[in-house]
């Protein structure tokens, strides 16, 4: 037990090194992306030709029914027999973006479809186009209702981060196992890898409970959560 603690801090170091440049990058990055993905698969299937709506149905079919780290693995390890070898943080900016797109898009597609009609009625009633009510109309109270399942996707999006170590993405758990290869005290380090995640989504879950809060104040949306 008294090694622990001089281990551990001899060991913040790189695990704080490898979550700054490589975990927190790779989380907004396929979050941003996916989510951009997420919306415009979200719009397809609600208004989109029937079939783009059946290639996007497909494309979540598969991504919500496989595994993760099978299509991490795929795109990584599976592409290069293809010709298509891929830098492995490059694959697993792919593979993240990828699953949360298919996840977001059924996140927004239920959002959206919950605005009330009347709403489209209302802003087609003084002269908006379909674009402009979406932007104005529909978006800004879809995406208040959102908050909450869409932060929720975030913060499993930053454990799931983890699952890159698998294709050699130096991320803060694969710096960890790095560092049990030569330590061999692999209950002290994922102890330590565990409580940094743990500190980043404690983190992230305060910040939601505070936009919830805040966007309450306008949508009336979750007001009486604690």
């Amino acid at each position: 037990m008294s090694d622990w603690l001089p281990l551990m801090w001899s060991s913040l170091a790189p695990l704080l090194r490898a979550t700054l440049t490589y975990t927190i990058p790779l989380t907004l990055i396929t979050f941003t992306l996916g989510l951009a993905l997420g919306l415009l698969c979200a719009v397809i299937r609600l208004f989109g030709p029937r079939p783009l709506v059946w290639i996007v149905r497909f494309y979540v079919w598969v991504i919500r029914g496989t595994p993760l780290l099978v299509q991490l693995f795929l795109i990584f390890y599976g592409l290069p027999s293809l010709g298509i070898t891929l830098d492995a943080f490059v694959a697993g900016m792919i593979g993240f973006t990828l699953n949360v797109g298919a996840y977001t898009s059924e996140i927004l597609r239920a959002v959206i479809s919950s605005v009330p009609k009347g709403q489209w009625e209302a802003s087609y009633s003084i002269g908006m186009n379909w674009r402009q009510t979406m932007k104005r109309t529909i978006m800004p109270q879809a995406a208040r209702v959102a908050v909450p399942p869409l932060s929720n996707s975030f913060i499993s999006l930053v454990k799931d981060t983890s699952l890159a170590a698998a294709i050699t993405v130096p991320e803060l758990f694969q710096a960890a196992q790095r560092i049990v290869a030569t330590t061999y005290e692999p209950l002290v380090l994922y102890v330590e890898a565990a409580l940094i995640y743990l500190a980043l989504c404690s983190v992230l879950s305060a910040l939601q409970g505070r936009l919830e809060k805040r966007l309450g104040q306008y949508g009336g949306f979750l007001e009486g959560r604690t």
